[in-house]
């Protein structure tokens, strides 16, 4: 047996590791956990894409957060090239729009880029995540325009103006509005709207509830109008009709079976308010009782009615007509 104790020899007092290195790698081995998402690395274009939306939303303010996560607001967004287009190009009232990062410009978007700065619309570059979004699955094609709320004249103050006008002198032409009795599709209304514009009416007045607003479909059907003829709302329309009929407006009311053919309209050169019901149900029985008279537009028997804002624009018409022919 080698003597260990003798001078020169090897003293092994430690043992030797049973595997690896002993614990010296046990740090590296361990590693850095798990990797980070892409936006969170610095070094990563995600992380340079979150931080430029995140000064975006913050320049943006509240009108931003309205669908990005924040609360939802009243106003509307019109999405699509085509759409977004035709929509400045009818003076829509804009608060923003929305373009996505990156994207293909062609000569639509390259008109809506021009209108937007000359109109100082401010346009915000998002991501494609955060306008899918925005636009909650609709066909957006990289570009949404902010539409704010309408703000409605109350119904009693505004045929009350028009009719204090009439009365001193002020109007060409006696007062007409077109009041709305459960229209509900914003297209018709917008379609009205344009057609009470064509033919000087006033102003077109809906009822509070259960009727379509001035929303961002309507702005675009009214090809502008909407601008140029006031909307006014009435909490209670059959508490409007009784006011307008106080003050001397005549109220008639468009029905398939009406008593009066609208060629022999007799009202057609006084302060009028058409009343237009919708296509399913017509006008509602109490609106109904409160019409002066109940007008009937002649059609071939094949057909059962009109579409709600046909109807308005063919009755317009002809009050139009029927004024200049009384005034000639």
């Amino acid at each position: 047996m080698a003597d260990v104790n003798r001078p020169g020899a090897i003293r092994k007092k430690k043992r030797a590791p049973l595997k690896g290195s002993g614990g010296k790698g046990r740090r590296s081995l361990e590693g850095k956990g798990p990797t980070p998402r892409a936006e969170d690395r610095p070094y990563h274009k995600a992380h340079k894409a979150k931080k430029l939306a995140e000064r975006q939303q913050r320049s943006a303010g509240p009108a931003r957060q309205q669908r990005l996560g924040g609360k939802r607001t009243s106003e509307e967004l019109v999405t699509g090239r085509n759409a977004v287009l035709e929509a400045l190009r009818t003076d829509i009232p804009a608060k923003h729009i929305f373009v996505m990062a990156n994207l293909e410009q062609d000569e639509r978007i390259r008109e809506i880029l021009t209108t937007v700065t000359r109109r100082n619309i401010p346009a915000l570059e998002i991501t494609r995540g955060e306008i899918e979004r925005l636009t909650e699955g609709a066909v957006h094609q990289g570009v949404a325009l902010q539409v704010p709320p309408y703000k409605y004249p109350d119904a009693g103050d505004m045929t009350a103006s028009v009719l204090e006008k009439w009365h001193a002198g002020s109007l060409s032409k006696p007062p007409l509005f077109v009041a709305l009795d459960g229209i509900t599709d914003p297209r018709n209304l917008g379609a009205i709207i344009r057609s009470v514009s064509a033919f000087s009416g006033h102003a077109v007045i809906v009822p509070e509830r259960r009727a379509a607003g001035v929303t961002a479909s309507a702005w675009k059907t009214s090809a502008g109008a909407v601008s140029r003829v006031p909307v006014a709302k009435a909490s209670n329309l059959n508490r409007v009709i009784d006011q307008l009929k106080d003050q001397g407006v005549f109220v008639v009311g468009l029905a398939g079976d009406g008593d009066v053919a609208l060629p022999d309209l007799n009202l057609a050169t006084e302060p009028l308010c058409i009343v237009v019901g919708s296509e399913g149900k017509g006008l509602s029985r109490l609106v109904a009782e409160k019409c002066d008279q109940i007008v009937s537009i002649p059609i071939d028997s094949a057909m059962e009615s009109l579409n709600a804002s046909m109807a308005a624009g063919i009755a317009l018409y002809e009050v139009s007509r029927l004024r200049s022919q009384a005034s000639s």
